[in-house]
């Protein structure tokens, strides 16, 4: 004879079983993976999930990412500790310590490795953008700027320089007896998957005491994950108010299809028309053009972040708007640029230009002769607008 007790607790945890599978399928929430979360009002990992993470930034051929406190390595296929050792010029042993870890033990490609002293710079000749650590936009000085941006126009016959990588300097955190990926995400906030992905660990997210690990830097969540809160049950779905609950009906006729696509948009973006003559800007506009001449490139944004306006050599160039003359410099291939702080965080570059007659500090108005067109095949003046670091479409202050 069957046990009914044993027959019926059986079907209540095959019930609970089937019950608990359908939950977590109709859930549409990311899974606390290690289930913690569930216990005691006790913290999950699902807010951590829908963060998005940055990339972990890119190293030099030596495999090292430097920050301005300190630099790791990234570890290449094949590596032994020893072997990163060599090629980031450090003692084998010393970098050993550091890390918890043997000279001669195997790395995964993509372990980082932390560095117990700082080793030189990573640079182009290191494969590197730029010169020295990774800082954050806002220290990027205005002359390295203006560089770039120079060197990044088309119509500069000098040689293509990748932008300088800039971001957050992350949290470097040494790992401690007991802690697991899991407890150490959590801690910080971010999905255990980020952390994983930024330090290379295994499918089991197996840490070594005293291991070295980046803390993944999060940025806001995109918009279209960003959710809002659900009603509480049984209260029901709001009913959405109508259009015409807060907006009047429309007092006229629309005009036929054909009359509309017919009409030029009034309010189209300005860009700049190639081959015409630039004309006097509005007196309500922001800016004027620096000279009078042919626009013979127009903006494209990554790959002429300006205009390049021809005019004849020796040609008188204006500031396009009052300012602060922020920065005189030059390029490596000698072509003088010059930057003029605006109100409302703007910024005007001028390059290809000679025969400049301010210096840095100054104060210039608006139609001011600050230097004259240079003597390059086409002679023309490369003009740019930047709204703080970003570029900006110049046509849409000069117009």
């Amino acid at each position: 004879m069957v046990d009914s007790r044993f027959s019926l607790r059986s079907g209540f945890r095959f019930g609970a079983g089937l019950s608990l599978l359908a939950l977590l399928a109709a859930c549409s929430d990311p899974l606390d993976l290690d289930m913690r979360g569930l216990m005691n009002g006790g913290f999950n990992t699902a807010d951590a999930a829908r963060a998005t993470a940055a990339p972990r930034p890119q190293p030099d051929s030596r495999g090292v990412i430097s920050y301005p406190n300190y630099q790791v390595a990234v570890a290449q296929r094949g590596d032994t500790l020893a072997a990163l050792a060599a090629r980031v010029g450090l003692p084998a042993d010393e970098l050993a310590r550091y890390n918890g870890v043997q000279t001669g033990d195997p790395l995964r490609a993509g372990e980082i490795i932390a560095l117990p002293r700082r080793v030189a710079e990573p640079s182009p000749a290191t494969g590197a953008p730029t010169t020295g650590p990774i800082r954050p936009t806002s220290e990027i000085d205005i002359t390295t700027l203006a560089s770039d941006a120079i060197d990044r126009s088309p119509a500069t016959p000098a040689a293509q320089r990748p932008a300088p990588q800039t971001g957050t300097e992350p949290i470097r955190h040494q790992v401690k007896r007991g802690e697991t990926a899991f407890t150490i995400a959590r801690l910080y906030n971010v999905s255990v998957r980020s952390l994983a992905e930024w330090n290379s660990l295994d499918s089991n997210f197996t840490l070594r005491e005293g291991q070295f690990l980046l803390i993944p830097v999060v940025t806001q969540a995109p918009p279209e994950r960003q959710q809002a809160t659900p009603p509480p049950p049984g209260t029901g779905s709001p009913t959405p108010e109508p259009p015409s609950a807060s907006l009047p009906l429309p007092e006229e006729t629309p005009a036929p299809a054909a009359a509309a696509t017919a009409a030029p948009a009034a309010n189209a973006e300005p860009v700049a028309n190639v081959g015409a003559q630039t004309a006097a800007s509005a007196s309500d506009a922001v800016m004027s053009f620096p000279v009078q001449g042919s626009i013979i490139r127009e903006y494209a944004k990554g790959r002429n972040d300006g205009i390049d306006i021809g005019a004849p050599v020796g040609t008188s160039v204006k500031a396009a708007a009052s300012g602060q003359v922020a920065a005189i410099t030059r390029n490596t291939d000698g072509i003088n640029i010059l930057v003029v702080r605006h109100p409302d965080n703007l910024l005007s570059v001028y390059t290809h230009v000679d025969g400049i007659s301010v210096e840095k500090g100054d104060a210039v108005s608006r139609g001011q002769s600050i230097a004259k067109v240079a003597d390059f095949d086409p002679a023309r003046v490369h003009f740019e607008v930047r709204n703080g670091f970003d570029s900006v479409d110049p046509m849409d202050y000069l117009r």
